[in-house]
């Protein structure tokens, strides 16, 4: 397993194709999320994912939500293969690579309410109620 964090430029057309498949199979095959996932956010993001074979195996993508570039948020969090530790190792890489890449005050997330506990234990807290995001419960989290 192969970590890798590119900026969209710097990814190989067989790395976009295989986050965007990774990202369709979990989102809209596995979760049945009805959205257009090109929101050209792609284009500004630092890409942090596991890949084995050549295949993306976890995945996140993080960018700068102010203009000020004080916040980076995460988002398309996702694993291929669920209960394998591989989120556990994508999260904590991807807060130490996205720290020292874009040397952000804070990292935000807006986390699917299930998956609470699992971002508190790399010391996200939740700093919403709960909202309603393509139709599944979420809620925003922040690491100071």
């Amino acid at each position: 397993m192969e970590l890798k964090a590119k900026f969209f430029d710097e990814l190989t057309p067989r790395e976009i194709y295989e986050i965007l498949r990774a990202r369709y199979l979990i989102f809209q095959v596995e979760q049945k999320i009805d959205y257009c996932d090109f929101d050209d956010i792609d284009f500004r993001s630092l890409h942090i994912f596991l890949e084995s074979d050549r295949a993306v195996k976890a995945y996140l993508r993080a960018y700068f939500k102010d203009a000020d570039r004080q916040i980076v948020q995460i988002g398309r969090v996702l694993t291929i293969e669920h209960g394998a530790g591989h989120g556990r190792k994508l999260i904590e890489e991807g807060i130490r690579l996205i720290r020292e890449k874009m040397r952000p005050a804070d990292i935000f997330l807006e986390s699917q309410t299930h998956a609470i506990g699992f971002y508190e234990k790399f010391g996200f807290a939740v700093v919403s109620e709960e909202f309603i995001e393509a139709g599944i419960p979420h809620v925003k989290m922040e690491l100071k």
